[in-house]
């Protein structure tokens, strides 16, 4: 153990309001029973018990923690005897407990336990300011069949910038993990605070697995809300279910919020960009369009004013002045965005700054009223009647204001006064994100093929990324992996180098037009043996784009939660020629297909010869929306029709000869 104490740890008994167990209870509640027989006969680790309370004042938060649970499995035994524990600034750990039950006697493990402090490097790339540490535990002489107990507090005192946690509580409690089953579990919140708190619970069950309705009650000052189980294992179904929470937060309104933020932000929304950024004003006035100085102003904040993400003071809204962000280039999300809109302030276009969070976007529709579920600030421009949302933070994004990278999220509030929670409108794109034709031409049993892919929105940056990333023969084989499978080689020449199948292949750029955001590429290869050839020897021209299909809807089975429907726009003309003539009358060759409903359009329509087949696909979804459970079936079931071969073409060859000719009878 190291002796030294810290401002980080210390070793000290536990506090009264944690009502701490003695070694006597403790070894009291480590005794076997049916039901820990139970899990261990299934090779899983046990938690004989686990208190879990959570104390919130005004101006800190105390997270307590008691636990036995056995160390049966080699990878918890690893696991326990090396870990990391971070903490924010202004927190520390008050460690009350590190022992082991073994052979009937608590052994006091603290003089077997060394902690490093580190800083919390995870925390410290990208432009991301963090004083926040890391301390990493090492215990020696943990056996295999010892119960560990632990029993720690972590304390988090406020900070004078962190002005909006004195003044606002918010804590989601989340039902535990299904591996561990616990003896005896005991989950508390106790509120100290001088404001009443609110909570709901989301995502209970009744007993025969109905969705309880979220009920939303109520905590005074002096008040605790508690869940005490015996014998338990969360029933929630991992893969199906949303594990069940409660959010706990002060009791507020969005309305109430937006009124208490607004005035942080007031007076740098009043910031003239002449006063402080003449310069830029210059370079705007030389630009003969509304359309390429909006451009310029998005990709300046973007590129050239650095990120810096100060994790410290994102739990305050106090937003660093444009003047200061456009002298020193660099600041974080608000900075930024209190930027870029001083600078569409002078251009004259509307706009405000808006709170989001994209990690926890699905459940904001859930959570009580909090700032503190917001965790990013973008921008939203109103222009030409068209809503746009701006995450001034990104870096290498291009194209006018209507061919920019569109932003998944559905949430936000605006920085204005009197505001509610939004949704934000679904989404059609006004173009192909994906735009691609296909030229497969088979000569005496020898292929060309030819792709032009044009990018163009997100895929159009990501695209453009990925080729300064990547070298010549990387970015060759993805060509001719994807092309491997949409040919259906993968079924008769598994295995075979793609680079002896695609022959003196080429992938060039074509154009980069950075105003509309256009990235496009040019592949083409010579293929030695062109046709798909089946077991019985019949032979094939083929091309399914497998990335056509949308598999992660057809496959959804959740029982809560429906379908996050945000997949990209797509054109294909794929066209297949060969100097054979062709079964224009088989099934699938000419199939077509014209689906339309509320969710996305996908249309094919086939152009067939004697001698070669070409399909145009055309798929044009909504996004940025979420599908209803209720409402999924049917939709689920116009892409299970797009997979039944609407999604590409294929050719059959015609083989020359009396008995293929009966064959062929036969078949019709």
């Amino acid at each position: 153990m190291q002796t030294e104490e810290n401002e980080l740890y210390r070793f000290v008994p536990a506090a009264d309001w944690s009502e701490s167990l003695s070694d006597s209870e403790i070894i009291s509640l480590l005794v076997e029973t049916d039901f820990s027989r139970e899990q261990t006969d299934e090779g899983r680790d046990y938690c004989y018990f686990l208190n879990k309370y959570y104390k919130v004042d005004d101006n800190s938060t105390s997270d307590y923690a008691l636990m036995a649970y056995t160390l049966i499995q080699p990878e918890n035994l690893e696991r326990a005897s090396m870990y990391d524990m971070g903490l924010e600034e202004n927190e520390s750990l008050n460690i009350h407990r590190i022992s082991v039950y073994r052979n009937g006697e608590l052994l006091d493990k603290t003089a077997d336990t060394t902690i490093k402090i580190l800083d919390n490097e995870n925390q410290s790339n990208r432009g991301i300011i963090s004083s926040s540490k890391k301390l990493n535990f090492s215990i020696k002489d943990l056996h295999l069949g010892d119960i560990l107990i632990l029993e720690d507090c972590r304390v988090k005192v406020f900070t004078e910038k962190e002005f909006l946690r004195r003044d606002f509580m918010k804590y989601v409690y989340v039902t535990p993990d299904t591996y561990w089953a616990y003896g005896n579990y005991h989950f508390k919140l106790i509120n100290n605070r001088n404001k009443q708190l609110a909570y709901k619970n989301v995502f209970f069950r009744d007993q025969e697995g109905n969705v309880l309705p979220n009920e939303i009650k109520y905590l005074a000052q002096g008040e605790s809300f508690d869940i005490v189980k015996t014998n338990y294992i969360n029933p929630v179904d991992p893969n199906r279910e949303v594990f069940p929470f409660i959010d706990f937060a002060t009791d507020s309104t969005w309305k109430d919020l937006s009124n208490y933020i607004y005035p942080l932000y007031k007076e740098v929304f009043n910031a003239q960009l002449t006063d402080f950024a003449p310069d830029l004003v210059a370079r705007l006035e030389e630009m003969p369009t509304l359309d390429e100085k909006l451009q310029y102003a998005i990709e300046f904040v973007q590129n050239n004013i650095y990120y810096v993400y100060n994790a410290d003071e994102m739990n305050g809204h106090k937003p660093q002045e444009p003047a200061v962000t456009y002298q020193n280039k660099q600041g974080d999300c608000k900075a930024k965005c209190v930027l870029l809109k001083a600078v569409l302030n002078y251009l004259g276009v509307e706009s405000s700054v808006v709170l989001v969070n994209y990690n926890a976007d699905y459940y904001l529709k859930y959570y009580l009223p909090s700032l503190l579920s917001f965790n990013h600030v973008i921008v939203k421009i109103n222009y030409q009647g068209q809503e746009y949302f701006i995450d001034a933070t990104a870096r290498n994004e291009f194209g006018k204001l209507e061919k920019r990278a569109v932003l998944p999220f559905c949430f936000f509030m605006e920085i204005l006064p009197d505001q509610e929670l939004q949704v934000r409108k679904p989404i059609r794109f006004g173009g192909y994100c994906v735009e691609e034709k296909i030229d497969l031409e088979v000569k005496e049993g020898k292929g060309k093929i030819t792709l032009v892919s044009s990018y163009r929105y997100n895929r159009a940056n990501s695209m453009r990324s990925y080729f300064k990333s990547t070298n010549k023969n990387e970015r060759l084989d993805n060509w001719n992996n994807s092309l491997f499978y949409a040919l259906n080689y993968v079924n008769d020449r598994k295995g075979k180098d793609f680079r002896e199948i695609f022959k003196d292949a080429t992938l060039q750029i074509v154009r980069d037009d950075k105003k509309e955001n256009e990235f496009v590429v040019k592949y083409e290869a010579m293929i030695e043996n062109p046709y798909f050839v089946d077991s019985e020897g019949r032979r094939f021209l083929m091309y399914f784009d497998g990335s056509v299909l949308k598999n992660s809807i057809r496959e959804h089975q959740h029982s809560d939660v429906g379908f996050w429907h945000s997949y990209d726009s797509e054109r294909y003309e794929i066209s297949l020629k060969t100097d054979e003539n062709i079964d224009t009358k088989e099934r699938y060759t000419v199939q077509e297909c014209d689906i339309k409903n509320e969710y996305f359009t996908h249309k094919t329509q086939k152009f067939i010869t004697k001698n070669s087949g070409k399909v145009i696909v055309e798929y044009n979804p909504l996004v940025n929306v979420e599908i209803p459970l209720d409402k999924l079936p049917p939709i689920r079931e116009d892409y299970h029709t797009v997979a039944d071969s609407n999604f590409g073409i294929g050719i059959d060859i015609v083989e020359k000869g009396f008995l293929n000719s009966l064959k062929r009878f036969f078949k019709k």
